[in-house]
This record gives structure tokens, sequence and C-alpha cells, in this order.
């Protein structure tokens, strides 16, 4: 069995880690050519990578059934929990956002806004810090949407460049939290394997810095 076990968000958190612990040195070919296994061993690191949805990689991380996680910071933002969240991985970079029809007073009125999210809980803890009182609805597809049908005032989503916003007649009215992939380690892991563990966080300190070296020398913002 191996000595470390990793959760790994699937889609494109899984591709840019696995570019990254290529880098680091690992060989990752079982993971690039996995087929429909959801673990896959990774032998030079002494690992094996599971694959799961967002949610799931902090369960198992807090659970100690994975050791290691990575994992968008909006879902440690959204769902907590008992854990370490040790590295800032750099990929992944977005922002959490309020975004509104272009051009509407969102904070004029005494009515209680309407707000659409994905993100129940990081929305409530934004409008708690501005003594607002909201009413929030879940949705699980496009929230954009919302606005458009007249179903909020607003959203707090996810964004990147702000294309699908600006298509739809959105703006962004405030930044709430950048958000890009961490690393998560079990609390107990981080004791009871402290060697593993140690070795991995260490390789990925190490690709960090790299990684910054070469944006600076190309004269890319850090």
């Amino acid at each position: 069995m191996a000595s470390c076990r990793i959760a790994l968000t699937k889609g494109r958190l899984e591709s840019n880690s696995v570019a990254m612990f290529e880098r680091m040195g690992y060989d990752m070919a079982g993971l690039k050519n996995k087929g429909r296994r959801l673990v896959i061993p990774v032998p030079d690191a002494d690992a094996e990578i599971v694959l799961a949805k967002a949610p799931d990689v902090i369960t198992y991380v807090e659970r100690g059934v994975c050791d290691m996680g990575i994992v968008g910071k909006d879902t440690v933002m959204e769902h907590g929990g008992s854990f370490y969240e040790v590295l800032d991985l750099g990929f992944g970079s977005c922002r959490f956002a309020l975004a509104s029809r272009a051009g509407a007073d969102f904070y004029g009125g005494y009515r209680a806004k309407v707000i659409a999210t994905k993100y129940p809980a990081v929305t409530r803890r934004f409008f708690e810090g501005k003594n607002m009182d909201v009413d929030i609805v879940k949705i699980e597809g496009s929230v954009e949407l919302a606005p458009l049908l007249g179903l909020a005032d607003a959203i707090v989503d996810i964004v990147e460049t702000g294309a699908t916003l600006r298509e739809n007649g959105l703006a962004v009215l405030e930044t709430i939290a950048p958000v890009s992939a961490r690393l998560i380690v079990n609390t107990a892991s981080m004791k009871l394997k402290k060697q593993p563990i140690e070795d991995i966080i260490t390789r990925m300190e190490e690709y960090l810095r790299g990684k910054k070296r070469e944006m600076r020398e190309s004269g890319e913002t850090v």
C-alpha cells in the first residue's frame, strides 16, 4: 500500500495538478492513461491519486481516507472543514465576485435584495460583513440566468475573465475574494505520515519557487 494518498479534484485542476507533479519529477503516465480508474498509483512518489469531485476531496481529507488533497479555494471557503490548508498552488486562478445587471443601482432602496448563487455560505458571510439582509437563492446551473429572468437582483459566482457576464449584460460590482488551487492535509496524517507528506510539500514548494523565478524572468506578474 502506498504511504500517502492524495485526493485530486477532477477537471481543470486535475490537468494542472498532473502538469505540476510532472514538473516536480514524478512519473504521471498512469494518471494520463487512467481510463475509467479512479484510484491511480504513482510508484515513484510512493503515493496513489484518488480522483473526486471538489466537495468530496474535502470530505475524504477531513475523514482521513486521503492524507492530502488539491482543491479550489472556492470549495474550501464554501464547505470549510477540519484540515490544514498548507499551500496556495497558484493555478486555477479566478475570483469570487458580486455581479448585477450593468448600470443597475444594486445598493439603492430599502428592499432586501435577492442573490442567486452556487455558494450560499460564502454569500451569507459576505453580506453579513456588510450588515445587509439578503434573500439567498441556491442555483445549481448557470447563475447568470437569475437576473435576466427577474429571479434575483444580483449573483455571487466564480469569475475568471468576466466574458460570460458581459455577454449576458452583467457587470462585476465587487470582488469578494481571490480563488486558486490549494493543498490541504489531514490533521492526523500530518503527524502520523510526517515524512512522506513533508517530502511532497518540499517538492511542491521548490516547484512554486521555480515557477515564480520563470515568471519574473519572462516579465510576467508574480
